[in-house]
């Protein structure tokens, strides 16, 4: 097998590593011929994994043609803000009847669209059958370090789900397939929010019992969001919605909840930013879905919260006090 995986951040290689180890000949597409070079010469993401070491069945170029050449499956590892752009500029040279695996998790800042459907919207109807989506509980250094991993692969076409199930499968990386493509992308997506509230949690030292309420309050928001694009609410219990909303407001190598903790311990939004290395999608998530909400008319009191602390430099001791002195209600 020979497959593509167009981006070279951390989780687009993290998925490339999992295609390699199953002997498939994988490459990466990156903007940056310099990073290309070091994928290719050192095997190294020498950016955003220093001191991992790729595969040699991993190559990588900064021509996205000679990345989709007789390729076998494209990965889609492209920061949810990019995503129209590079669809638009490249659609012309994607290859027809290849699986198409869309890595990214957001709601686009321009447009409010989940990942799914600006795939939808972007690509031919020729494309429509062969796309899916990988979500769930997955850390790109955990996924390296071949630590046993599961994760939701949607799609709205059950034999490309299964496909694309088969091609990532491995005995440390286990795949679940399902239907419900817009449950799976708002999981993925707006827990990137929660995890930067229940950072800041972490930051002031509030214990336990705040980080609980919050990813339990944080997946009632989820699901409400969910449930109103059309989502099944019984996929918000499984692997990409309370899976990675625990995993991403719980551990050490969460960026958004890094940015939380940081906040919470006082540190400007900008400052945090700057000095990262990555993207931390639930920034530009929490503006989209604070939109995204006021459109539907629904109340996400959690995230508008996060709104006001990432974008009107709200006190994070006012946003604890504001959530808690909410009118009280029925669960």
């Amino acid at each position: 097998m020979r497959a593509t995986v167009l981006g070279s951040g951390s989780f687009g290689t993290a998925l490339a590593s999992v295609l390699a180890d199953k002997n498939a000949e994988v490459w990466i597409w990156s903007r940056s011929p310099d990073m290309a070079r070091a994928i290719h010469e050192q095997h190294e993401n020498t950016k955003y994994l220093p001191g991992f070491r790729l595969a040699d069945n991993i190559k990588s170029s900064p021509d996205m043609a000679e990345c989709l050449k007789d390729t076998d499956l494209i990965v889609f590892g492209i920061p949810s803000q990019s995503l129209t752009q590079v669809l638009k500029e490249n659609t012309h040279i994607l290859p027809e009847g290849v699986p198409i695996v869309s890595a990214a998790k957001g709601v686009d800042r321009a447009t409010l669209r989940l990942v799914s459907e600006i795939f939808e919207e972007e690509l031919p109807g020729k494309f429509h059958k062969y796309l899916s989506y990988l979500s769930g509980p997955s850390f790109a250094k955990e996924i390296l370090k071949q630590m046993p991993t599961v994760v939701s692969i949607a799609s709205r076409n059950e034999e490309i789900a299964k496909q694309v199930q088969q091609m990532f499968a491995h005995t440390w990386f286990r795949t679940y397939w399902t239907p419900d493509v817009t449950g799976v992308e708002v999981g993925g997506a707006i827990k990137n929010v929660i995890a930067i509230a229940a950072g800041v949690s972490d930051g002031l030292g509030l214990g336990h019992n705040t980080r609980a309420a919050l990813i339990t309050r944080g997946l009632a928001e989820i699901t409400k969001l969910g449930v109103r694009k059309g989502a099944d609410p019984l996929t918000f219990l499984g692997l990409a919605g309370l899976g990675d909303l625990v995993l991403t407001c719980t551990g050490d190598l969460s960026r958004n909840r890094t940015v939380g903790f940081k906040l919470g311990q006082g540190m400007k939004l900008q400052q945090i930013l700057t000095e990262m290395n990555q993207v931390a999608e639930g920034v530009v998530t929490t503006e989209s879905a604070h939109l995204l909400a006021q459109k539907l008319g629904i109340e996400m009191a959690i995230t508008d919260q996060v709104y006001q602390l990432l974008y009107q430099d709200k006190d994070p001791k006012q946003v604890v006090r504001d959530l808690m002195t909410r009118d009280l209600k029925r669960e």
